[in-house]
């Protein structure tokens, strides 16, 4: 596959669009349901988009929605690209990238993940505080892209601000919201009993195979960045149900109603804020 051309891809999907997003809206796992809830909606399949491959993974929808959400202006990535497909670095944040060239100030990140926290059950929401990278990557290796810094600050890789609105909207809607670490691992073998151990002795909350390098290029470009997950399974050892992709869809399609009131409430009481920019 050749490399995704952000420039190229950008125009493509502007021009398909019609208008500059706010917001990217990236959807996990079993989550794709919240397409439905886009005002307006226009439809632009991977395949359109130039260097990007199809969504390989079940439970991604493969394509892009652009329209309105909450009164405001989104463009939702129904499904990624991801590690262990074994795309390159580029591809997997081309998104992000893309996101920002069309003149995005804010990425929402959404995923599906074990429950390492034994406190957590199938269907609970966790709103991301920080998160360790395990997946032996860094999307910013190589030459500098422009706009992007050398060495972003990744004290607070999620956007301190945008999570006390989260919290507060949560609260008003009686929606119940942890807040966690997310451990991020290549996969796409589930973990062992003693890696669950390892994990949540380092400090994770949940588990998953995607977001960090998202997360990673927003710190780079100066984007704000909000994430969540939505915990589909107990992490291996935790539960002696055996774990399989089948539990992730069907979890995240009956708890995803409520993640999906609580974007609809936070893009409308988001404020216009635009990029800090790199530094």
């Amino acid at each position: 596959m050749s490399a995704v051309d952000v420039t190229a891809a950008a125009e493509v999907l502007g021009s398909r669009l019609g208008f500059s997003p706010d917001v990217l809206l990236v959807l996990g796992s079993g989550l794709s349901h919240l397409m439905d809830a886009v005002e307006d909606p226009t439809v632009i399949p991977f395949e359109d988009v130039p260097g990007f491959p199809s969504a390989g993974v079940v439970g991604h929808a493969g394509k892009y929605v652009g329209g309105t959400m909450g009164g405001r202006r989104v463009l939702l990535q129904a499904g990624r690209f991801h590690l262990y497909e074994g795309y390159s670095g580029d591809t997997i944040v081309a998104p992000v990238r893309i996101a920002h060239a069309l003149g995005v100030h804010t990425v929402i990140l959404t995923n599906a993940a074990g429950g390492a926290n034994p406190a957590y059950e199938p269907g609970d929401l966790v709103l991301l505080d920080d998160h360790i990278n395990l997946m032996a990557f860094n999307p910013l290796t190589g030459p500098v892209r422009p706009g992007e810094t050398r060495f972003p600050d990744m004290s607070r890789p999620y956007d301190p601000a945008l999570q006390e609105m989260t919290v507060g909207l949560a609260s008003s809607l009686g929606t119940p919201l942890h807040r966690g670490v997310y451990a991020a691992v290549s996969g796409p073998s589930f973990e062992t009993r003693a890696e669950v151990r390892m994990l949540r002795q380092m400090g994770a909350d949940v588990i998953g195979m995607s977001t960090v390098p998202e997360a990673i290029v927003c710190s780079a470009l100066g984007l704000r960045c909000l994430a969540f997950s939505l915990v589909t399974n107990k992490a291996t050892g935790l539960s002696d149900t055996p774990l399989d992709h089948e539990e992730v869809l069907e979890t995240g399609a009956r708890a995803g109603r409520h993640l999906g009131a609580l974007l609809k409430a936070l893009l409308a009481g988001m404020p216009a804020a635009q990029s800090t920019g790199a530094k």
